[in-house]
Parts: C-alpha cells; structure tokens; sequence
C-alpha cells in the first residue's frame, strides 16, 4: 500500500524535513520521511545524534517534525515557529499516513497496561492490532512497517500528555482516559494545564466515544470541561468481578483498566466474554507491582513503573499493614508535602534515594513518617532489609523518574531485582522464595 500525501503538506515536504530529536522517534521519522521520499536532517541536542538548529538553519526548510520530549516553548520550536515553518508532532505527522482504526489510551497511570490487554485481546478475536505510540514502535515506524495499515487494522496508540498537547491533524476512532493524578508539572503549568494537554485528546476524538474514568470525571467538572453520560464510566470502588479472578485485574489498580477497556468493547460490538478470556490470558508487563522474593517471612516487589504519587499510593493500597518504602528519584513537580502526609500511615519506614531523598525527609520529618536516607539503591535495599520484620515487605515503588540514577525505569527496577536476588543467595535462602 502506497502513502498518500495530503494536499497541504506535499510543498512542505519538497525542501529538507527537519527532525528535531535523534533518538526512537527521530529515527522513526527518518524512515516515514524516507518512504515519503522526501530528506531528513536530523537536530539533536542531547544524544550527539544531530546537529544543533539555529535561525540560520530555519531558511532550508518548512517543515519541522518534533519528538515529544520537546516541549512547546522549546527555543529551537519556538524559533522555527517564529519565520513561519509549520511544526508537528512525531504523533501527529504520523497519524496523516494511517488508514486504519485508531484507539487512543491516556491516563496518569495504567495506559502502558491498557495499550497492551487491549492489543492482546483484539488479536484473540482475530484482529489486526498493533501497540504504538508511547509504548512499542514509535507510530511513524508502525506506519513504514505496514505501508500505512489496512482499512481493518487497529493501532492501540499510548498517548503521553507530551503528545497530546501539541495535536492538531490527529483523529482518534476512540479515546479510553483511565484516571488523572498529580504529574509531570514540570513540565505543564499546573494540575489544569497537565489536564488540558490530555483533554486534547478528547477535542480530537468524537464525543460518543470517549470513555474517562471516575477521576477524569472529577476533575472534568473541576476544569468545566464537558463530557457527554457516555463518556463516564465508575471505576473507582467497584465490587468484584469473579470472571476476573486469577487475572491481573482482579483487584485495583488493574481493575480500573479492564472497567475502561470493557466500555470501549462493548460499544465496539465486541463479545464481552472473549474480554473475560483474553484477561485470563493476559500478562502484566514488568516493573508493575511484581513479587520478586521472599526471605525469612519479608516478600519483597518491584514497582519500579511507579514514578508518580498516584502509582505510589495505589500500590500501598494493595498491602493490609504499612511496608518498608524504598522511594526517591528525579523531581517531576508536584506538591512533595501532601505526597508524604497521604502515605505516612502506610509507611513504617521510608528509604529514601536520588535526587529528592532530602526533601523527602524534611517532610518525612513534618509527619512522623520514620525514614533513613541513602546514597545508592543497593545500600537501600541493605537498609530495608534490615528493617523488615517477618510477615512485612519491602517494596520498591519510587513515585519519580529514574534519569538521575538509571537509564530508565526497567534499569531501575532490574538492579533492584538484582540486588534483592543477590542477597538471597548469599544468605543461603532456598531457590524458590525467589519470585
């Protein structure tokens, strides 16, 4: 299948396109521009992969594609925007190249989840999906590697709140907005403008199908923002679902995505049994609140995914008893005293890392919330041990980013698994305590 160039963008393409980032969306733009047989000239200021823009660089072309890392005031946008080159997001140029249906999945936390059960379960029931986004291959890269998609074919795109906010060409088949939560403010300007970059989403979406999450529902109103009823779905204290025993989504936080997912499939005709069965079947990608060991009674979890508040304090909900915390990493904003006053009763004690550790413990310090301070992960999960007793965990659920000690979240939580394994074995503990 060819790509069909819309009629607005083919003299745009005629000169160099420039493409600002070097990295997966970058070289997945590379490929899309290729196919489009139009050239690439690569800036990039961070990974050495480009050069860097100036204004004397702007004169060559008219259009710039940007990787969602850069945010909208980035000087190097800001001044092609200012000569008058059009500028796209990576999401968005790509999404002029699909013929197929699109689902669009966002939320503070769960969209990865979601994107992937809901990839699994079309393809049980024959379908031709495919995960892209912020998750899996970049969608200019899923567009080359399938000649855009046929008419049937379903991308399952994550959406970050970085690539929403810049969208203007994207159109979603359906939206599914699981919840929203304190995040990423330092990046957008306040808890309304993180909402309104994913809100973005919803104006780019038909109304009767968007599917949003009792948290959304909240701050929808908060923001006076309009929601059709068929937009609201109650996933927050729902009963339980026996069909879902023995899933991943049996309990909360993963129960709010398979809510989500089954409004979306019902109204796309699907058979709601076939859900059940491809929950059953369905595997939580790693880093998600996973056993990783237990040793002398002390179960130990990986939660490294979590690297906001909501995460954090969801998976302390999931413990009777408050949990040795191993917390700490790179700030992304947020209000640091209201994160430790809401989880100080589930914490007996805080082993706090990275970056934010010290204030952290100043505001441990506010609230009673017994905490020790550490300067690497494996002195951390030393000092958790040690302070684990029988019948309690250790779980490592950060509530930051990873960038100031790791190279990412999966970095930081396979040292942890890591370091918890090596620790076993040395102590003699049996093979299988190990998770």
């Amino acid at each position: 299948m060819s790509l069909v160039v819309p009629s607005f963008l083919a003299p745009l393409l005629a000169a160099p396109v420039a493409v600002f980032g070097g990295g997966v969306s970058g070289e997945g733009l590379r490929a899309l521009l290729a196919a489009l047989g139009a050239e690439a000239t690569i800036y990039d200021e961070k990974t050495g992969r480009g050069a860097l823009f100036t204004l004397d660089d702007a004169a060559r072309h008219r259009l710039v594609v940007f990787s969602p890392g850069f945010s909208p005031e980035h000087p190097w946008l800001a001044g092609a925007r200012s000569v008058g080159i059009e500028c796209l997001g990576e999401l968005d140029f790509a999404s002029l190249f699909w013929s197929g249906r699109l689902v669009a999945i966002t939320g503070t936390n769960g969209k990865t989840t979601l994107t992937e059960f809901l990839t699994h379960a079309l393809r049980t029931v024959g379908r031709d999906a495919r995960a892209t986004g912020n998750i899996g291959d970049p969608f200019s890269r899923l567009v080359v590697m399938t000649g855009g998609g046929a008419r049937d074919s379903m991308a399952v795109c994550e959406v970050s709140s970085f690539q929403a906010e810049t969208l203007k060409h994207f159109r979603a088949d359906a939206t599914l907005w699981i919840n929203f939560a304190e995040d990423h403010l330092e990046r957008h300007a306040g808890l309304e403008g993180y909402f309104s970059a994913k809100w973005k989403l919803v104006a780019h979406t038909d109304p009767d199908n968007v599917f949003v999450g009792s948290s959304v529902q909240r701050f929808a109103r908060k923001f006076d923002r309009p929601l059709t009823t068929v937009a609201a779905i109650a996933t927050e204290d729902q009963p339980a679902d026996p069909r879902l025993a023995r899933t991943p989504f049996a309990e909360y936080p993963q129960r709010e995505n398979f809510l989500l997912a089954a409004a979306w499939w019902r109204t796309a005709g699907f058979d709601e049994a076939a859900l059940h069965a491809a929950a059953r079947t369905f595997q939580l990608g790693r880093h998600r609140l996973a056993r990783v060991a237990e040793r002398d009674g002390v179960t130990y979890w990986n939660d490294s995914k979590a690297t906001n508040f909501h995460a954090v304090e969801a998976a302390l909900a999931r413990f009777t008893t408050p949990v040795v915390l191993i917390a700490g990493g790179k700030s992304k904003g947020g209000d640091l005293a209201g994160f430790v006053h809401r989880i100080a009763p589930r914490v007996k004690h805080a082993v706090l890392m990275g970056e934010t550790a010290a204030d952290l413990a100043f505001h441990g310090s506010t609230f009673r919330m017994a905490h020790s301070t550490c300067a690497t992960l494996a002195e951390a999960v030393r000092r958790a041990s040690e302070l684990a007793a029988p019948g309690e965990h250790v779980l490592l659920s950060p509530g930051f980013a990873s960038f100031d000690m790791f190279r990412n979240y999966e970095d930081r939580g396979e040292q942890f698994e890591q370091l918890v394994r090596t620790a076993l074995r040395e102590s003699g503990a049996p093979a299988a305590s190990l998770g």
